[in-house]
């Protein structure tokens, strides 16, 4: 039951997110359209409570119920930064904006890139682990709760390659090639402006 939650949550995000855009630059209806992008995160507050409840009837805690704390962790850390990158795609495809901004490719702001990034999975899988350990202590059962201590490792291995890959771009930055440092220049600026927005 709970991985077809899981699945059906994961359908929910993209269809109340398409939904949200096409109000928002199809119907030329920003309000209606931002209400529904506003509504993206009932979604993760839905499968949490159907995970708890599942629980909370006596189900045998499983790898499923450890997913969906992933699942959660992940869509609350990632939701922001996807629904503004479709957004910002959306707008230029539908409303005339400018084309949003590529990642840097190159050197250091690549790098700054990088760690921006995993600082979002550091957050997935905080909010994964605690949400883990509060059913563990729910539960209050060693033997029972195996498949969710399995879960936070599986997350903590997550960040730990997450935060290697990120290392590499530190230690051995890209470089641009020759004539494009004036574009690797430009990324770098860009990159800065979207760090503050």
């Amino acid at each position: 039951m709970i991985v077809g939650l899981i699945a059906a949550a994961e359908v929910g995000f993209w269809v109340v997110l398409a939904a949200g855009l096409g109000a928002r630059y199809g119907l030329r209806r920003p309000r209606l359209g931002a209400v529904l992008l506003v509504c993206v995160p009932l979604i993760d507050v839905l499968l949490l409570t159907a995970t708890s409840v599942d629980l909370a009837r006596g189900a045998e805690p499983s790898a499923a119920h450890g997913l969906a704390a992933l699942y959660l962790g992940f869509t609350v850390a990632y939701g922001r930064y996807v629904i503004r990158w479709a957004d910002g795609h959306a707008a230029h495809r539908f409303a005339g904006a400018p084309r949003p901004p590529k990642p840097p490719r190159y050197g250091a702001a690549r790098a700054a890139h990088e760690w921006r990034i995993w600082s979002m999975t550091l957050l997935a899988v905080v909010i994964a682990l605690a949400t883990l350990q509060t059913m563990i202590w729910a539960i209050a059962d060693a033997d029972r709760t195996e498949a969710l201590r399995a879960w936070q490792w599986t997350g903590l291995r997550v960040l730990g390659i997450h935060a290697l890959i990120a290392l590499t771009y530190t230690v051995w930055p890209k470089k641009a090639p020759e004539g494009g440092a004036a574009e690797g220049a430009a990324e770098g600026a860009a990159a800065e402006r979207r760090s503050r927005a």
